[in-house]
């Protein structure tokens, strides 16, 4: 029997979460949203707060809370870890913006990046830092394989040259996971990820991004001019193995996915309590002991918007579950993804559309959920590509083979 109750840590981590969602986010959830690429300088004094959260193993999205290894150990075998902490989180602080939660500092998806990968030593030297992740190229979107930056070895440093657009945070980030191929002729095998200092000489801000949401959030464009590291900041291992092919790298979205669909499940349970507050003023009654066909219609719509939610939210908590627990959760990764960024937005959707004027003005921020929300069925993975995923591990198919 699977227990779906939450312990009592979660708990204490999630309600300071939610706590600072509503108290420190909510109420400027506007201000950032019309003075888009302002920095959030409330969000400074969060920073203690998070680190303080990391060491007590409750981080949101850091390197260390995204650690399924934790120090803290657990007995009985099965485990309740950092991705569990951080999911848990990130449903609250999203509760509150997501742009905001993409703004905490220390937190980036890059962090997440790090926790999947990084060995001891280079989480003992990365665990610590606000680390954006720089994947997509002008030439591509989804299609990570298609990756050209490149990669050169170069005595005891990698050389890095190309272009990186759509990369959140990257201009208040202190180091950006860059992906880049060490040798173009062994394919997608050959694509790693590198830690790289934003203030490393030839990696160039060339602008940053105007958007339809999270606007407080920065998304930067840059361009890697001859950019030297370290060999050391190569995340996992160097060798190029054909046979193992892309599945160093792609280990990251196993971590990340789950967070991206976390995020959704927090702003649409936002929509969703603002919704069920609408209809109540408006003397519509939803009553569960009654069948969906004989209530009214935006009763019985509440009630389908409601379900689809909780199932979105129980997908997340699976595939977070067995990221700590070490399961292969590829396909659980993308099916949470797939299933939360397609509630979300239609969820959203439908709470403007059925508070009707209220819903489309800026009186309230069921306008702005409705615009965050799409991001998060497009970044980390579009919702097609999520679906081809999870069609070729049902089918037991390459990706060769169904494309």
């Amino acid at each position: 029997m699977i227990n779906l109750e939450l312990p009592k840590r979660l708990k204490a981590g999630a309600n300071q979460a939610h706590q600072a969602a509503a108290e420190i986010f909510r109420p400027i959830s506007r201000k950032y949203d019309l003075k888009e690429h302002a920095r959030p300088v409330e969000l400074d004094t969060m920073a203690s707060l998070v680190e303080g959260m990391a060491d007590a193993g409750q981080a949101m999205a850091g390197a260390s809370g995204g650690r399924s290894d934790s120090k803290k150990k657990q007995n009985d075998g099965v485990k309740n870890g950092g991705n569990m902490a951080s999911v848990l989180n990130v449903i609250e602080t999203c509760w509150g913006d997501v742009g905001l939660t993409l703004s905490i500092p220390y937190q980036g998806l890059g962090n997440s990046a790090i926790a999947a990968v990084a060995d001891d030593e280079q989480l003992e030297r990365f665990g610590k830092v606000w680390a954006a992740m720089a994947i997509t190229e002008p030439q591509f979107g989804s299609d990570s394989a298609a990756v050209a930056a490149t990669a050169k070895l170069d005595g005891d440093e990698y050389v890095l040259n190309g272009e990186k657009i759509f990369v959140t945070a990257g201009e208040r980030c202190t180091h950006v996971v860059v992906w880049a191929s060490v040798d173009k002729s062994a394919g997608r095998a050959a694509i790693k990820s590198f830690v790289v200092p934003r203030d490393t000489p030839g990696f160039e801000l060339v602008r940053l991004e105007h958007k339809l949401g999270i606007r407080s959030s920065d998304t930067a464009h840059f361009i890697l001019d001859n950019v030297r590291i370290p060999k050391e900041n190569l995340l996992g291992s160097p060798e190029v193995d054909t046979k193992k092919g892309f599945g160093g790298v792609m280990a990251t979205f196993d971590n990340t996915r789950p967070l991206v669909a976390g995020m959704a499940v927090g702003v649409a349970r936002a929509a969703l309590e603002k919704l069920r507050e609408v209809l109540t003023n408006a003397g519509v009654e939803i009553d569960y002991d009654k069948p969906a066909w004989a209530q009214s219609a935006a009763a019985s719509e509440y009630i389908r918007l409601e379900s689809d939610w909780e199932a979105a939210y129980l997908l997340t908590l699976r595939a977070t579950w067995m990221a700590d627990n070490k399961i292969p959760n590829s396909k659980e990764a993308s099916e949470s993804k797939a299933k939360a960024g397609r509630m979300a937005t239609d969820l959203t959707l439908r709470a403007v559309e059925m508070a009707g004027a209220y819903g489309y003005s800026e009186r309230d921020l069921l306008e702005k959920w409705a615009r965050d929300s799409k991001i998060l069925d497009i970044f980390e993975g579009t919702q097609q590509i999520q679906q081809l995923i999870v069609a070729r591990r049902e089918l037991g198919l390459s990706s060769a083979e169904l494309k």
